[in-house]
Order: structure tokens, then sequence, then C-alpha cells
């Protein structure tokens, strides 16, 4: 899927996507504030054997997530931008950061989570879904992709072949 290209912002990391992204939602936590030093940042869910990187290396950091688990952040090295992340023990599901792509515009916003701490100034368009917190992913996520990311999680706790 060459239209699905992205990367860091020096350049030094790049990534395609070999399968079209199963969701992408906008979470507005303070810890994704924080994280991104922004309002709220774009995450896309893809499968981890879809996201490939295509040139460099990415460093992985211990961040923070709302479970307490943590999450594993993969940043470029020289520019430090966040590229992808994984939670749990395994990278079978990717959660990479939209505004890394060439053409952000192909992962926009499906769903807005936690707009409990939205920043007030953000308006969020009335026909995207929104949650104060989280959503349900079988009721919010298309049929397609709830099957996409069913898969992933029996791959997860080693339940596929």
């Amino acid at each position: 899927m060459k239209e699905y290209l992205g990367g860091c912002s020096c350049g030094r990391i790049r990534y395609e996507l070999l399968a079209k992204p199963m969701f992408t939602h906008c979470c507005h936590c303070h810890l994704c504030q924080q994280i991104t030093g922004s309002a709220f940042i774009t995450n896309t869910f893809i499968e981890g054997a879809n996201f490939k990187l295509t040139s460099g290396k990415t460093a992985p950091f211990i961040g923070p997530s709302g479970s307490g688990r943590g999450h594993t952040i993969k940043r470029c090295p020289d520019c430090g931008d966040p590229i992808v992340s994984y939670f749990g023990d395994t990278e079978h599901l990717a959660v990479f950061k939209a505004g890394t792509l060439d053409n952000p515009n192909l992962a926009p916003p499906e769903a807005h989570v936690f707009v409990n701490t939205k920043v007030d100034w953000l308006q969020i368009p009335a026909e995207t879904p929104s949650f104060e917190m989280f959503y349900n992913f079988e009721e919010t996520w298309p049929a397609s992709a709830f099957l996409r990311l069913q898969k992933v999680r029996k791959l997860q706790q080693g339940k596929l072949d």
C-alpha cells in the first residue's frame, strides 16, 4: 500500500503500511497531551505485521498509560519523534501516530476519546463519535476492523497459528 508511507521529521525513520489501517482515534487524555506537547494525539491501529520500517531504527521508551501498565513508545533516536506504540508484551498490535504519515489525511479520526479532559478551545465535529472516557471496540469500530482486532488479540494470547 505505497500510499501509506510515513516517517519522522528529520527523515531518518521511514515506514510503510502493508494494509489499510484498522481504526483511528484522537486521544485527549492528559498523558497524551504531555507526550505530544499538544492538545491530543491521533492514534491509528494496524496489525504489527503490517507496520514495516523501511529505513532507520527506532529507539524504545517506556511511557505511562492510563491503565498504569505502561506502553512501549518507539521514537526516532535523532529527532525524538514518536512513531509507533505497543501495549502489552507483544508487538502484534501497532498504534502508530497518524501525524507521522506523509499524508495524515489518509487516517482521519473516526472517534475522539477522553474528551472529559480535552482542552476547552477545541471543537470536535458533531458527526464524529466522542467519548468521555473510552469506547467499546465492538460497538465503535467497523465490523471488518473489529474482526482484524480479534485476530490480533488471539495472536497476542498465543491462540492463533
